[in-house]
């Protein structure tokens, strides 16, 4: 994200630095190595901002429009080297120095704005992180006065008037927001990515300077992680409705063709589709060939699922979402499928190799554009380097997000 935002490709682990630092680095100046981003340029010329998630608000591809910072991980104090002189990442979200700040910010990570003295408003027991006695959230209203809002539940996303709120802060969860499968049984409930984005989109395009919005489905990426393919395509559709509903929303205003919006992935997985299952098959299900009614058996005489991962933590049923990342990591052939329900919310693809967790993989990212210049963002992209190296097979750099920018 850190090179989509910037335009300069910064090191692992790293946001929104230049290649001449090092991770980890507390002593790094930023006045000299940070790189300036689309939306710090935009606060720069007047336009309103925000992000949204379904992770994090401090997680990584959130954070990258933001924050500079040469460890990704010290996303609050208290994940952060005492004495250091680079800012936490929420800390930074707050005192952002360009424009009038950050006008929206939805998504989780609610205790890294909290401090450890601070009850959780929605999970009783629970506090925040911080140990520096900061409250960031009372800050952020403290900051930008009226019109400002924080909010943590559904109830309080629903009160918020977009024809008057100016800079709103919600955090829908101490982490990352549910999964969408798991939103409807939250404890506060929570808003959808669709929902946050229209709202989003209300409140920032009210100026005549236009705007910039980052919208993440930052959790897509954690059901692959824990090799949970019902979690992990139900938020990609989640993503899905969140780009109709950017589209709508705009058309509604009177602004989708002043408004340029851009879909893409910043990484692959090591998610696979195989078999030759016959058209209608339930794509969580076990491969049935065409003109079959029983599933095919692979050469061990059982049947395997349409999906799978390279590799990962495995086989695993009845646990829920990232619950998995406590078992063992399984590999192969682990029970015959006969009689398991591959299509339940908590069963685990099988893998190939047994990790922790499932890794990324290689394949070049889709990228899809409409609106003012989108007919820029066509073929291959890739740095001059891998071009000369690769030709046009070079690997596109573009979690899954999608950008809007409105207004010149």
């Amino acid at each position: 994200m850190a090179a989509m935002v910037t335009g300069i490709k910064t090191n692992d682990g790293e946001l929104s630095l230049d290649e001449a630092t090092t991770r980890k680095d507390c002593d790094v100046d930023l006045k000299v190595h940070a790189t300036k981003t689309i939306l710090e340029s935009a606060e720069q010329r007047g336009k309103a901002t925000g992000m949204v998630s379904t992770a994090r608000i401090t997680h990584a591809t959130p954070a990258a429009n933001y924050a500079h910072s040469p460890e990704r991980d010290w996303e609050a104090d208290a994940n952060h080297p005492t004495g250091c002189k680079v800012p936490d990442i929420a800390r930074q979200m707050i005192e952002m120095p360009y424009g009038d700040g950050i006008e929206v910010a939805f998504g989780g990570g609610r205790d890294r704005f909290l401090p450890v003295e601070a009850a959780d408003p929605e999970d009783a027991g629970k506090t925040g992180v911080r140990k520096d006695g900061r409250n960031l959230t009372t800050e952020w209203i403290g900051k930008f006065g009226t019109g400002s809002a924080f909010v943590y539940d559904q109830k309080g996303f629903d009160a918020i008037d977009p024809a008057k709120a100016t800079h709103v802060l919600g955090l829908f969860e101490r982490s990352h927001m549910e999964y969408e499968a798991d939103r409807p049984n939250d404890t506060g409930k929570e808003p959808s990515l669709a929902q946050m984005t229209d709202k989003a989109i209300r409140i920032l395009q009210k100026g005549d300077k236009g705007f910039y919005l980052q919208v993440e489905g930052g959790r897509i990426d954690h059901g692959h992680h824990a090799g949970n393919a019902y979690r992990a395509l139900t938020d990609a559709i989640a993503l899905s409705d969140a780009v109709q509903k950017a589209l709508d929303t705009l058309k509604e205003l009177g602004k989708l063709e002043d408004t340029l919006i851009v879909v893409t992935a910043d990484h692959s997985h090591t998610f696979t589709i195989g078999g030759y299952p016959q058209r209608g098959n339930n794509i969580l299900g076990k491969v049935i060939a065409p003109g079959s009614t029983t599933p095919t058996a692979a050469s061990d005489k059982n049947p395997y699922t349409t999906l799978g991962y390279a590799n990962g933590v495995g086989y695993y049923t009845n646990a829920p979402g990232d619950a998995v990342y406590s078992n063992t990591p399984r590999a192969g052939r682990i029970e015959n499928m006969t009689d398991v329900d591959t299509t339940h919310p908590d069963f685990h693809q099988e893998v190939a190799v047994p990790l922790s967790s499932e890794t990324h993989a290689g394949e070049e990212v889709a990228i899809y554009a409409t609106g003012p210049k989108a007919h820029l963002f066509v073929s291959i992209h890739a740095p001059p380097h891998f071009k000369a190296r690769f030709g046009r097979r070079s690997e596109q750099y573009s979690h899954s997000s999608f950008r809007i920018q409105t207004g010149g």
